[in-house]
């Protein structure tokens, strides 16, 4: 049986695969009242969530352009490329920071 190609993920680029290695990411996050949410590899959302916290995902960082200017996100995509799509890896806890 053949994976689902669900596209590209919007942060990496690299095609993703329905399955585990594949989350929904809230671009604005619940708690901070957003909404809209989509497909992303689950080892590219755990990056993200091990990098900022909600109020600096809320405020600073709700697009794919703004999350891949990061410094460190921008150092993690540079590594991720070359991996399969259903690569997945543990981040850190959430450090909470900027």
């Amino acid at each position: 049986m053949a994976e689902e190609d669900l596209g590209p993920c919007p942060l990496c680029g690299r095609p993703m695969l329905a399955g585990p290695s594949v989350d929904r990411h809230h671009w604005v996050p619940k708690s901070k009242g957003g909404r809209a949410a989509e497909p992303m590899h689950t080892v590219c959302h755990r990056k993200i969530h091990s990098v900022l916290d909600e109020r600096s995902l809320a405020r600073d960082y709700d697009t794919p352009e703004k999350l891949r200017a990061h410094p460190e996100i921008a150092r993690f995509l540079e590594w991720l490329q070359g991996k399969p799509p259903t690569f997945t890896s543990r981040h850190r806890t959430a450090r909470r920071r900027r």
